[in-house]
């Protein structure tokens, strides 16, 4: 792939094997990491067992499989591995001495590299053939390559004509090298993982919240490639992110990712990895808009805040009902605390950041994903106050700054259906949520999901609209709270002057065979509140559905009125009723402009101030 130069370095070349001849036993020695892997001389050391192949301390930032270093076949007499993240690593293996694991944050392993903490004698880095003017590049992966040449006092250079050519601080000289030797494989690549639908579910409701402009995070694995089609359609998305991928790529040729609104490094994915296939390494040949940048500089949490909307989006393993999480330990790529924390502190310290974590209701056994306890699981980030959102098949659970009870409630509302008795049962065991907390097991598997979905109103005024779930009660309480006595007279046709717990709770837990609400919902300084809601329970003398409105006034007259009523009119047409009926009081003209405007037939008759109102759908 490497283009033809004139600079001469065959004959500099020497045998892998000749270079064991400078290993002493009791070195240290860095291997490049993942798609930076020098498998040829990986595959040497592991293989030779002489006198001075004693006791070698192998450093690499991470353990990806069999693809890098192999674990099992690591020579407990040989060699040692000192690592940074476990990754398919058992915790068993790291216990019994044949791996060193040091817990670091991402963005300080250059300072330990530069410290002489590791005091490293060898690097063995992975490189392009090099230019006319002398100068290779780092290609696929850049991390901590250049402070491990600079702690080292023995550079091993493996030239790889498959890696791409890529930009950045990706520039090492040749006369950097010591030794070269030239690798007989290719470089590492990473299959495109099976998209399932229920990841494609899972996708679709993540790409519910990203918003046009927002600055992403991504990595390796089916949630990943899955949400290339949903994202399609955004704009001026930007990415800053450990890794670089095919779906990236895809996102990029589809024009969705621009890099337009992001900073640093405006009109440029910025990442240090990239992980892929064959394909992705052609396209990255010699693209400038891909700037590959140490960790030290992507890992940032000061960098990562300069992005506006930047959005840490990692694949959860397991959740509790509290918000801690537990990373997968297999088919996900070096997804760790020490990773996840600089990209949730950077997205917490945005301008409007959030951090997300999504994953299956279930495991692919048939499993809970959402538990009432982590306690047994490992590679934990217990940093819940900082995960701002939980996302499944079944929906959004958005916990940011939200009380542990209402933390729980939001959650087994994005459970699998069957497991929500059990986790409601266990909650309250526990009281982290009500002892009286109403659950209503005929619902669970009811619940409309499709009607979700966000629009724009007059003044550019965004608005995120679904079906009502248990979890509402207390944005529902407080929306009840901030209306006005008119407009819950309007509402309620009478005075109500409190909603309590018990009373709210019977109102947001819904018999969706006999009724049916819409929430709409508006950010606010990064706090989102009900701010309209609409219902129909069906009518069983005349089988019409009967509405109500309760409307924010701040968001009156914008058309929030006549679009919840468009959504009330479909859902009742697919429930096969004949038309749609309503009470409403004289003095509520907005309403009454609202009913007239639905474009159906429309009765009303005027009965002791009250308007009775009757939309007749066509047979």
């Amino acid at each position: 792939m490497a283009d033809s130069n004139h600079f001469s370095w065959d004959e500099r070349l020497i045998s892998p094997r000749n270079v064991l001849n400078h290993i002493k036993p009791g070195m240290t020695i860095f291997i490049g990491t993942g798609p930076a892997a020098p498998r040829t001389l990986i595959k040497t050391l592991l293989d030779v067992d002489s006198h001075n192949i004693r006791d070698l301390e192998l450093v690499q930032l991470a353990v990806l499989g069999d693809t890098v270093l192999s674990v099992d076949r690591l020579n407990a007499p040989n060699h040692r591995l000192t690592t940074f993240f476990s990754g398919y690593v058992a915790w068993d293996t790291i216990s019994s001495g044949q791996v060193d694991l040091i817990p670091a944050f991402y963005s300080e392993i250059p300072r330990v590299i530069k410290s002489g903490k590791l005091d490293i004698d060898v690097a063995i880095i992975q490189i392009t053939p090099p230019d006319d003017n002398g100068y290779c590049s780092l290609g696929v992966a850049v991390d901590v390559a250049k402070e491990a040449i600079e702690q080292a006092s023995l550079v091993v250079g493996e030239i790889n004509t498959a890696m791409p050519f890529t930009y950045g601080d990706t520039f090492v000289s040749i006369d950097d090298f010591d030794l070269l030797v030239r690798s007989k494989r290719e470089p590492v690549v990473y299959d495109l993982p099976e998209v399932t639908l229920t990841i494609d579910q899972v996708a679709a409701n993540v790409a519910s919240v990203i918003k046009d402009g927002d600055c992403l995070s991504f990595s390796f694995g089916p949630l990943f490639e899955a949400l290339v089609p949903h994202l399609a359609r955004k704009k001026d998305l930007g990415i800053h992110s450990l890794f670089f991928t095919d779906a990236l790529a895809e996102l990029v040729k589809s024009g969705a990712v621009t890099n337009a609104r992001k900073s640093p490094f405006r009109g440029k994915s910025l990442v240090s990895y990239a992980l892929g296939t064959r394909d992705l390494h052609s396209w990255l040949h010699r693209n400038p808009l891909v700037e590959f940048q140490g960790i030290d500089w992507v890992c940032s949490a000061r960098f990562i805040a300069n992005n506006p909307q930047f959005v840490a989006l990692y694949e959860g393993r397991k959740v509790d009902l509290l918000g801690s999480v537990a990373f997968p330990l297999l088919g996900a790529v070096i997804t760790g605390p020490g990773e996840a924390i600089d990209f949730f502190r950077g997205a917490e310290a945005s301008t409007d950041g959030t951090t997300i974590i999504a994953l299956p209701s279930r495991d692919e056994k048939g499993k809970p994903n959402i538990l009432l306890s982590l306690q047994k699981y490992g590679n934990q980030l217990r940093m819940r106050e900082s995960v701002h959102m939980i996302i499944t098949e079944y929906g959004v659970a958005n916990l940011k700054w939200r009380s542990l009870r209402e933390r729980a409630q939001a959650l087994i509302d994005i459970a699998h259906p069957d497991d929500r008795q059990a986790l409601i049962t266990q909650a309250r065991d526990r009281k982290l949520i009500y002892a009286n907390q109403i659950f209503l097991p005929e619902s669970v598997h009811l619940y409309p999901a499709h009607i979700e979905e966000t629009k724009t109103f007059k003044g550019d005024v965004s608005i995120r609209f679904r079906a009502m779930k248990p979890s509402d009660e207390e944005m529902m309480r407080r929306f009840f709270y901030r209306c006005s006595k008119e407009m819950i007279f309007y509402r309620f046709f009478y005075s109500v002057k409190t909603m309590d717990h018990d009373k709210m709770q019977a109102y947001v837990n819904l018999d969706y065979k006999k009724e049916f609400s819409i929430v709409g919902l508006h950010e606010e300084k990064g706090n989102q509140k009900i701010i309209a809601e609409a219902r129909m329970v069906r009518e069983e003398r005349t089988f019409c559905g009967e509405v109500a409105f309760l409307i924010d006034e701040r968001f009156q007259g914008i058309g929030v009125g006549s679009y919840l009523l468009s959504r009330l009119i479909e859902q009742a047409k697919d429930l096969g009723f004949k038309g749609i009926i309503a009470q409403v009081l004289a003095d509520n003209q907005p309403m009454i402009k609202v009913f007239e405007k639905s474009g159906l037939p429309m009765e009303s008759n005027l009965n002791s101030g009250i308007y009775y109102v009757k939309l007749n759908f066509k047979s």
